[in-house]
């Protein structure tokens, strides 16, 4: 017991990252996936590890484990980026911490609860599925530019997500620009969610004199 162990904390530290799968450890270790589960779980029980959701973990001690750190792993056969109100406050144009990290993705709408945060996916169209980059400000993960973050919450208030058409105050800095913000709007297709988006945005850049 204390040989598998140790040969599995190798494997980890192996892989040089706070944040690491069952399916991960098992292709290093050739080991198959009950047997490595079963090493993992008995790790956690001895509180080495901490199982932050399903087949998915982190070393328990001094590292600092982000909810952002996990996000690549929750869909991992899909792309997410973190928008709407979430990257809007990453960027400091809305002040108020989301208790729910929200992420636009192509799946259907779902939220996914874990041990350090509660994600909530949203659907948008394949052709809108643009406008965002990496950071590695908290860990790395993908996240929407700050004018695609606006445009994306816009876009779901004219659907059916209203609560995202309601800001109670935004700051905007020289890192937004209105061109780009404009443009995103030009690339929504349906044609009654451009116009309303692009009614939305308007109220907005006459309310905080956006240049």
């Amino acid at each position: 017991m204390e040989k598998r162990r140790s040969s599995v904390l190798k494997f980890i530290k192996q892989l040089g990252r706070k944040v690491f799968t069952t399916r991960e450890i098992a292709a290093l270790s050739g080991k198959s996936l009950s047997v490595v589960t079963q090493a993992l779980n008995n790790l956690e029980k001895e509180s080495v590890l901490v199982k932050v959701y399903r087949g998915l973990w982190y070393e328990k001690g001094d590292k600092y484990v982000s909810p952002y750190n996990i996000i690549p792993f929750l869909l991992p056969r899909h792309r997410a980026y973190v928008s709407f109100v979430s990257a809007l406050h990453l960027y400091g144009i809305v002040e108020q911490i989301p208790q729910v990290i929200t992420l636009a993705s192509l799946v259907h709408t779902k939220v996914i609860s874990t041990k350090i945060g509660v994600f909530s996916f949203h659907r948008i169209a394949p052709s809108f599925f643009d406008g965002f980059c990496w950071s590695k400000g908290k860990g790395e993960f993908l996240i929407a530019e700050p004018e695609k973050a606006l445009i994306d919450s816009l876009y779901l208030s004219c659907r059916k997500k209203k609560q995202f058409g309601y800001f109670p105050e935004l700051h905007f800095s020289e890192q937004f620009h209105l061109k780009n913000a404009k443009g995103w709007i030009r690339k929504i297709t349906n044609l009654r969610i451009r116009s309303c988006v692009q009614k939305k945005f308007e109220k907005i850049v006459e309310g905080y004199r956006i240049r």
